[in-house]
């Protein structure tokens, strides 16, 4: 698990890892392996870990107080999952995190995180990219969210995460959308008979 790591880490930074770098990367990250449908994180809870994902596919979603499931992020393969908010400041979370296929993690708390900052350049390469990456894809997705159509939105995820089609079903795209299942399934029609 942890050669995936450093591979993915690779991407962010041309320096090699020491040997110690990697033990110490091996010390901070906790493996970790959950069910489908298995929670990371509860609404109400704390976020003590943040994961990378070496395995699966995963959502974070908030329930508002209809029972309606709203999906703020979704993650697969290479991707990091966890309430940044409720991580960094130490407050409950407001939103849920499971596993929607079995997902093999690795997981880092707080004070580790900030071990490997202080300690292993690249991963401090790694975050500051992360954090450039994460801002500009926020603004995009309001951004399109206030301003695009359903189909505009659909079209753009898709083009840009072509294996969320495969990977997430039709109704947790939607809500990540913010449109209905049923928008969206006319939405899919409609783009298949302009094909």
């Amino acid at each position: 698990m942890y050669n995936v790591y450093f591979d993915y880490l690779k991407k962010f930074s041309a320096t090699p890892l020491t040997s110690d770098e990697k033990a110490l990367i091996r010390r901070n990250f906790r493996p970790l392996r959950l069910r489908k449908k298995e929670y990371l994180l509860q609404a109400g809870d704390i976020c003590e870990n943040y994961a990378f994902i070496v395995k699966g596919a995963m959502r974070m979603y908030s329930v508002d107080d209809r029972g309606q499931e709203h999906v703020i992020r979704l993650g697969l393969e290479d991707w990091w999952m966890g309430d940044r908010e409720s991580f960094f400041n130490l407050v409950p979370s407001r939103y849920h995190i499971d596993a929607l296929e079995p997902c093999h993690l690795l997981c880092i708390t707080r004070e580790r995180d900030l071990e490997l900052l202080n300690n292993v350049p690249a991963y401090g390469i790694m975050k500051m990219k992360l954090d450039q990456q994460m801002e500009i894809a926020n603004n995009q997705r309001l951004t399109s969210a206030l301003a695009d159509s359903a189909a505009k939105r659909y079209t753009d995820l898709i083009q840009r995460y072509p294996a969320f089609a495969d990977r997430f079903p039709q109704h947790i795209i939607a809500s990540y959308l913010g449109i209905s299942k049923d928008t969206l399934s006319r939405v899919k029609l409609k783009l298949k008979q302009t094909q």
